[in-house]
């Protein structure tokens, strides 16, 4: 399992995060989640709230890509991961709480990634790079 760096967990809470999926028929999904956030040095956790594609493609059984990017910077990551939905516990009830109090309604469930791989995304001879 790969680890975060605090430069990492830094551009995760400041920038916007995408997921990257994909279904059983092979069609890609790139959904943006505002939700992201770390989870711990070696996972990062989102709120599922819309029950879309994402969701589908994860019970599917998809892996999940994230990319996160500062353009001001150049840098960015793409963090492979093993998702792991959770519709109970500790954290599936703090996002419940939250949920709840920003839009009114309980989420499908929270997804902890469970990182796998890291590639840098900065601009350069190391674009696309496994670095983790």
């Amino acid at each position: 399992m790969s680890k975060l760096t605090q430069e990492m967990k830094d551009m995760i809470g400041s920038q916007q995060c995408f997921m990257a999926t994909v279904g059983k028929d092979g069609l890609p999904n790139v959904a943006p989640k505002r939700s992201t956030r770390v989870f711990s040095d070696e996972a990062l956790i989102f709120t599922e709230g819309t029950g879309g594609a994402t969701y589908r493609n994860i019970l599917d059984g998809s892996k999940v890509a994230v990319g996160v990017v500062d353009r001001a910077i150049p840098d960015g990551y793409r963090f492979i991961c093993k998702p792991e939905l959770q519709n109970s516990g500790e954290a599936f009830e703090k996002a419940k709480e939250m949920s709840m109090k920003t839009v009114g309604r309980p989420p499908y469930g929270v997804v902890i990634l469970h990182i796998e791989e890291i590639h840098s995304l900065k601009p350069g001879p190391m674009a696309g790079k496994k670095i983790g």
